[in-house]
């Protein structure tokens, strides 16, 4: 993975609905993030769930012809209360992966938990919170904020995605994140208190430290 952050990147994030499925694209060269579009698609007036799915699956096509995304950031499968919400989500899962699958886009996965350690810090924060730090870190005005919160899940999948690629792998001899970053040039040069300049993580490499926290207690 060495280097790969440095590459342009085209990520396609999906949260995976039965009602609403969002979804996110992110044009990526080094620290650059454009956010193409993102929103939720709404099939929730369809009848029946495999109307729904067939609509999904081919508006994912249609998204995968228009943007030509390098790769598909989708959620893992969550555990829910009632099995039959697990079971609709799963399928839902399903289409976004076979829409990927039939235009040859690799795919990633990510769970619920490593999705918000990485946008907020916390493996436990609301969707609320998750979509207010994306709108700070990525500088989204509120008029363009979408109403349903499926849409800034994608956009989190498809960010947390964007900062697995920055994750320091094999960097002779960086000894921590912040060495890392430094050689990355992720690091801010602001005013310190003798009148110089000291280095301070960027927005985008304190939560690319948080969800290489989160890999470290993994393994």
């Amino acid at each position: 993975m060495q280097d790969t952050l440095k590459r342009e990147h085209i990520i396609l994030g999906v949260d995976p609905g039965t009602l609403y499925m969002g979804y996110a694209v992110l044009h990526t060269v080094g620290q650059q993030v454009e956010i193409l579009e993102f929103g939720a698609y709404d099939v929730h007036k369809l009848e029946g769930q495999y109307p729904r799915l067939q609509k999904e699956f081919f508006f994912l096509q249609e998204i995968i012809d228009k943007y030509q995304p390098t790769c598909l950031a989708i959620e893992t499968q969550f555990v829910d209360k009632n099995p039959q919400t697990m079971i609709k989500i799963v399928h839902a899962q399903g289409v976004a992966i076979a829409a990927a699958l039939s235009k040859d886009v690799p795919i990633y996965e990510y769970s619920p938990m490593k999705i918000k350690m990485a946008i907020t810090g916390n493996g436990h924060s609301t969707k609320q919170q998750v979509a207010g730090m994306l709108q700070r870190f990525l500088h989204i005005p509120d008029e363009e904020m979408p109403k349903k919160l499926d849409a800034t899940d994608a956009l989190g999948i498809a960010y947390c995605h964007y900062l697995q690629l920055g994750m320091p792998v094999s960097e002779g001899g960086a000894k921590d994140w912040k060495t890392y970053a430094q050689r990355k040039g992720l690091v801010e040069k602001t005013p310190s208190l003798q009148g110089g300049t000291q280095g301070r993580l960027s927005p985008a490499a304190q939560l690319a430290a948080a969800l290489a926290t989160v890999s470290k207690k993994k393994k």
